[in-house]
């Protein structure tokens, strides 16, 4: 079994990559592809860039050429639920986009509206996280192309769905990986809480997100071991 781990920016993939042994490196669009094992499996690394259409054409080739049988995608987001907080985990049971006409996206393969992850994945995560001391709520992510830092966008999204977390990439790669039969979680790791302080630490001061990112990574790890 060939596993895809994706991130979207290079902190949420490097502490991994550097986890790996018998690596090897290659180039394609534009993207780094880190083939080798982690805890005995093959494994495959790569920061997919930010974005949706970054996130759906990495997701398509990790499926396509390097044969991945399973996907998990890690990062940060928005946190939008007083359920967690900064340093939790959400996964993903439901992945959906907030930024997108729906009833004309279904309308194409898999035709969804909102993609499900996948029963065994999540079982993992959730005990990767439990043995991590992580908190983790099963839950909703919303997605879209807009890095959510105020309360209005916030209040907006909350009103559509409901989310328990924002971010920029997950449904699209939910979507392909559907579109494809290939199963796969969402984990994310909440940074900030989507408003004017979130944009302020984040993009304002370029707030280092390692602390976040050694959670995820944690769990990722264990996860690993566990399929």
């Amino acid at each position: 079994m060939i596993l895809g781990i994706m991130g979207a920016m290079p902190d949420e993939v490097d502490q991994l990559c550097a986890k790996l042994e018998n690596v090897t490196v290659e180039p394609y669009g534009g993207v780094e592809y880190h083939k080798g094992t982690l805890a005995g499996k093959q494994v495959v690394v790569c920061c997919a860039g930010m974005g949706k259409a970054n996130a759906a054409a990495t997701t398509q080739v990790l499926i396509t050429k390097f044969g991945a049988e399973k996907i998990i995608f890690s990062g940060i987001a928005g946190n939008m639920t007083s359920k967690i907080g900064i340093g939790d985990v959400v996964i993903g049971k439901t992945v959906l986009y907030h930024d997108a006409q729906l009833d004309m996206i279904c309308q194409n393969p898999p035709f969804l509206k909102e993609y499900s992850g996948d029963p065994e994945l999540i079982a993992a995560a959730e005990a990767a996280c439990a043995e991590a001391g992580v908190k983790a709520l099963v839950g909703k992510i919303a997605t879209g192309d807009l890095f959510v830092g105020d309360s209005e966008t916030k209040a907006a999204i909350e009103a559509k769905c409901a989310p328990d977390c924002v971010e920029m990439e997950g449904a699209a790669v939910s979507q392909i990986a559907a579109k494809n039969g290939v199963p796969c979680v969402i984990l994310r790791a909440m940074s900030d809480n989507a408003d004017e302080d979130g944009h302020e630490v984040l993009v304002v001061k370029k707030f280092s997100i390692s602390e976040y990112v050694a959670t995820a990574t944690k769990i990722v790890a264990a996860m690993v071991e566990k399929l």
